[in-house]
Parts: C-alpha cells; structure tokens; sequence
C-alpha cells in the first residue's frame, strides 16, 4: 500500500520541544530556556538536531546555543551533555554524537543541561571545562621508556587476555560521562582505565610505583569526589569501561603505600 505525501512527511518530520540549559560563563547564574522546533529529520544525529536548531536560532536574530563537539564519530568524548537526566542521552554504550533521534517520538519533549561537576566548570552554556582529566594524566598517565616501532613494540610477548584487557582499559575517550553519573563526581573509573592498561604492560612499569599516588592524588587535588560504589559510572560509560579496573587501581595504589 502506497502512502501518499501527507503521511511520508508525518513519518518523518518530528515537533520537538527543547528545554536547554543557557549560561553566559561560570561567574553568571544561567537557566533553563524553552525552544520549539518543527520539521526535525528523523535520521539526523543530535548533534545536527541542535546544527538545525542553532541555524533556526541565528536566522530569528538570536543568539546560538554553545556546543561542543569535533569529530561526531564517538572518538574525541567532547560532545558530551546530559540528555532527559541522562549522560549522552537515553541509549546505553553511545556518546552524543552517536545518538540519533530516531530514539526519540513526535512531540517528545528534551531536557539538555552541561555535565553538573565542581571540577567542570561550565564555560558557556552546554560546553564545560573539561581540562582537569588532562591535569590528571600529566600526573602519571605516561611512559619514559622507548616503546620503539611498532613491529619492535609487537616483539614483546604478552597474553591474548592481558593485551585484551588493557585494550578495553585504553578505549577510555575521557568524556567525563563517569564523573556526570556519579554521585559524588568521582573521576575514578577515567583515573583506573588511565591507570590499567599501563599496569598491565610492561612498558609501563618504570612509573608503576607512583603512577597510581600521583593520579589519585591529583584527583583529589582538583576537586572530584570518592568512589561512590553505585556502579552508575560503568553504566552510563559510553565505551562501557568494567568497574574491575578501579579495583586494580586500588590494588596499585595500596602497593604503593605498603612500599613507601
């Protein structure tokens, strides 16, 4: 059975109502403003349901929504916003880009708000400052040792499990989406997959004594929270980090103190 126009346009077309958190900088209190938006493509991503909202908002003279983003392929982690009181949105294991509004209905109504962290400080409107995770690396989340080439690198033997494990550790895009979920905006499930899958290498070992003390301690040192044993930062990990690597992080990190 053939649909005519007026049914394709139905299936396809969406009416949206947005409720965006909008903030001039840190030092300014911002707040929640309604938008309404009409014709939005089923198949566009979020990112370019906000690009049609933006061009609607500057072709009206208004001022457009901030946003972060770069690559929209799921890798870089700096789209990241809460989506209906959720990090990056209603589906599990994707980042914002990713998420589509295919996931949403005809006359849904959306709720968008900047990640809600002491530790990242909103610059304007839903784009934070997320620059406390590189703080954090610079602390210990590095080798001094030549790793060489990659066929030097591929000589040295290590286990299909272990070389699995610390794989999945090092897929951490650093998004913060752990740090939003969290009760206490505890960073520590980004600080152990930093920490893990340099553990677990032997190229990694000239700094494992203090690797572990160093991150921690800047952790503490830029305001995140302990680890709230929910589980709710493994949940919403938009690349599905486990909760084991924090217990190798501990482990590190008790292995430190019983050294020093």
């Amino acid at each position: 059975m053939f649909m005519d126009f007026l049914d394709w346009t139905q299936l396809f077309n969406m009416e949206i109502n947005l409720r965006i958190w909008r903030q001039k900088d840190a030092d300014n209190q911002g707040g929640f403003v309604d938008y309404y938006l009409r014709n939005v493509a089923e198949e566009m991503s979020f990112l370019e349901m906000l690009d049609f909202l933006n061009r609607t908002l500057i072709e009206n003279g208004d001022e457009p929504v901030a946003f972060e983003h770069d690559c929209r392929e799921g890798i870089c982690g700096s789209c990241s916003m809460y989506i209906n009181g959720r990090p990056n949105g209603p589906v599990d294991n994707v980042t914002t880009c990713e998420l589509r509004m295919t996931s949403f209905r005809n006359g849904d109504s959306i709720v968008i708000e900047p990640w809600r962290a002491k530790s990242f400080p909103v610059i304007k409107d839903l784009v934070v400052d997320r620059s406390a995770f590189d703080k954090i690396i610079q602390a210990g989340g590095f080798i001094s040792v030549n790793a060489g080439t990659a066929p030097g690198a591929n000589s040295i033997s290590i286990s299909k499990r272990i070389s699995e494990e610390a794989f999945d550790a090092a897929e951490c895009i650093g998004c913060g989406a752990c740090v939003a979920a969290c009760k206490n905006s505890s960073a520590m499930l980004f600080v152990s997959a930093k920490v893990s899958h340099l553990a677990l290498l032997p190229q990694g070992q000239s700094e494992a004594r203090n690797r572990a003390r160093s991150m921690v301690e800047k952790m503490e040192e830029l305001g995140f929270g302990s680890c709230s044993n929910t589980g709710a930062c493994e949940i919403e990990c938009p690349r599905g980090i486990s909760l084991t690597h924090i217990a190798r992080l501990n482990r590190e990190f008790l292995k430190d103190s019983l050294k020093s």
